[in-house]
């Protein structure tokens, strides 16, 4: 078995994503070792910079154990599984895990540079007497290593492996996360910030530092939410609250749970239902936000140009018919009342854009990465997802099914969407809501 007061190291092995999460007590860095950028640095300093120097390479010995830990190497399957590992030999070669446990328990798979993979090969034993810290930090730390960081759905789908990781080894608080990985700033570091208890770079680091407690966090192609999109996971959503009320293990509450923890983050109240609210016109009928999430030309990151792929090329038209028609008095609506909300989220703080998801009852949008933030959504919100034929995933109807939301779509023949069709398609919604 794994303990002790000295160093110790085990993964925690994932049969269905085949994948692991793991961690280790004392575990030295040494940032000298590890070849990439700085990091952390304002985006126009560093414009044109290609990714590869972003993303680290790990040299022999980057992260160490005392090599006492050799003799507590642990490899866990989930679901009961048993199974151990030993490393007699890696004592003699000083290497702390070799290719057979990283082929099982670590497998590259389809991606390219398994960052995490050569984490954990470069990890070395050394003398107990040569494992010396000048720094240490005592709270527990996420390792992570993040892809298309400027991307919010593939950044959720890291928020959600560091979300996962902290349950898996039973964190009681808030982590501390280190980024292994160059990448610049960019807006969503904000609920980075947010979400966890500090943020640092593993370059500003000068000199080697240990980790009392560090969790290797899996990349974001790993997690559920990524590999669930091609592979065959069944799963139907729940609220937690619901879900215990009422158990059923065909239900899972996670994504729930995970969107939580995000409003959480920022100061919102996780038993919250959205608002309702008076009409001028009535004091009989409630009001219900209706979020159009928009895309929108922003810098994405050194290597982007600006400009945003076009998902539904007449937006403006459908956005501009949609808000004539609520303006307009003539929705045909007779219970209730619609606030339009425009989601221009490229040009609001994420606190403000996670406000607007939790305040909708309905949400509406072209397939893009801004609708990732339904899982923030609270229970009852309708997803209504316009598809164009270049753009047929199922991203958001997966993850709405994995929340237990409604979940529409209106698929396109083309890129352009029929405004009166968009109309009547949510006045459906609407009366489905009550009005």
């Amino acid at each position: 078995m794994i303990g002790g007061e000295g160093s110790w190291f085990r993964c925690f092995y994932s049969e269905t994503l085949q994948s692991s999460i793991c961690e280790g007590r004392n575990l030295r860095m040494v940032p000298d070792r590890i070849v990439m950028s700085k990091g952390g640095e304002r985006l126009e300093e560093v414009m044109g910079r290609k990714e590869e120097e972003e993303l680290p390479e790990f040299r022999d010995g980057a992260f160490e154990v005392a090599e006492e830990v050799s003799s507590r190497l642990g490899f866990k399957r989930h679901r009961r599984i048993g199974g151990g590992g030993g490393g007699g030999n890696d004592v003699v070669s000083r290497r702390l895990v070799n290719d057979e446990l990283l082929n099982e328990y670590v497998q590259e798979g389809g991606i390219g540079r398994h960052t995490m993979r050569g984490l954990v090969a470069s990890i070395r034993a050394v003398d107990t007497n040569d494992f010396v810290c000048e720094e240490w930090v005592e709270e527990p730390t996420l390792l992570i290593t993040r892809f298309e960081y400027a991307n919010l759905f593939h950044t959720v789908t890291d928020w959600y492996s560091a979300y996962v990781s902290s349950r898996v080894t039973g964190l009681p608080n808030r982590p501390h996360v280190v980024f292994v990985d160059g990448h610049c700033t960019t807006q969503l570091e904000e609920t980075w910030t947010a979400l966890f208890s500090g943020i640092r770079y593993a370059k500003n680091f000068t000199k080697p530092v240990c980790f009392r407690h560090a969790i290797l966090s899996p990349l974001g192609y790993e997690t559920a939410l990524f590999k669930g999109l091609t592979g065959d996971i069944d799963c139907k959503g729940e609220s937690a609250q619901n879900l215990w009320q009422n158990p059923d293990d065909k239900r899972t509450a996670r994504i729930s749970e995970f969107g939580e923890m995000i409003r959480a983050a920022f100061g919102f109240p996780v038993n919250r239902h959205r608002s309702s609210e008076r009409p001028p016109s009535s004091s009989s009928s409630s009001v219900h936000n209706v979020l159009f999430v928009r895309r929108e030309d922003y810098l994405a990151h050194p290597r982007h140009g600006g400009k945003v792929q076009s998902r539904l090329i007449n937006e403006e038209e459908v956005f501009d018919s949609l808000h004539h028609w609520v303006a307009s008095g003539s929705t045909g609506l007779t219970k209730c009342g619609i606030n339009l909300v425009n989601g221009l989220f490229a040009h609001m703080s994420m606190k403000d854009q996670v406000r607007a998801i939790q305040d909708a009852s309905v949400i509406i949008g072209a397939h893009g990465a801004g609708l990732t933030h339904i899982v923030s959504a609270t229970p009852n919100t309708t997803i209504f997802e316009i598809i164009s034929v270049e753009f047929q995933r199922p991203h958001f109807e997966l993850i709405a099914k994995w929340k237990g939301l409604e979940y529409h779509a209106m698929h396109l023949a083309n890129s352009r969407a029929d405004p009166t069709a968009v109309i009547e398609k949510l006045k459906e919604i609407m009366k489905s809501l009550g009005c």
